[in-house]
């Protein structure tokens, strides 16, 4: 017999925060008369430019399989637009890799940024509220990538940075901060 019934998977509990709590806060805050005017995240993008390293194949691939095991995707190599002599980069040389994280994933992503991740970052103090852009989209750089609870110290070989970007639907600074302090991000004081 055939099981009919589908089973639908709970939402994540960032994303459930969001509807219940965070969207009816910044409506009140900033006075939107829809829903669908709060601002909420898009996207996460993970990347790491591997650089001088360009040759060396064994480092781009553990850079690969360390970007596949913090995020569950697949990372894709980026090219150069352009080429700049000085750091010796031809148009269209593979430089660095990167993961768009949407949806389900985003949210587990986030979550486990905000609750595992920054409290493993060695002298965390809080986020820098200085680094939106105009649009109010978050970027956070990471100097070792031994903060992800799924890298464990012992295995890593070298460490490489990478940045996380977060991109929302705010229309200027004030809104994303409002957004992303009132999910959990933990921002100090100036």
């Amino acid at each position: 017999m055939v099981n009919t019934s589908i089973s639908f998977m709970t939402e994540p509990t960032l994303y459930t925060q969001y509807k219940t709590t965070v969207a009816p806060k910044l409506q009140e805050q900033f006075g939107y008369k829809n829903v669908m005017q709060v601002p909420r995240i898009k996207k996460v993008v993970v990347n790491v430019g591997y650089g001088r390293h360009v040759k060396d194949k064994q480092y781009i691939e553990q850079i690969e399989k360390t970007l596949t095991q913090i995020t569950g995707q697949k990372p894709v190599h980026n090219k150069s637009k352009k080429a700049i002599s000085n750091f010796k980069i031809r148009e269209g040389m593979n430089i660095g890799v990167s993961v768009t994280l949407r949806g389900r994933s985003m949210y587990e992503f986030l979550n486990k940024l905000i609750h595992i991740t920054f409290p493993r970052v060695r002298d965390f103090r809080g986020i820098s509220p200085k680094s939106f852009d105009a649009q109010g989209n978050y970027a956070i750089g990471f100097k070792e990538n031994i903060a992800f609870p799924e890298i464990g110290g012992d295995a890593v070989e070298r460490m490489h940075g990478l940045e996380v970007v977060i991109t929302t639907t705010a229309i200027n600074k004030k809104e994303g901060l409002a957004l992303l302090k009132e999910i959990g991000f933990p921002f100090r004081d100036k």
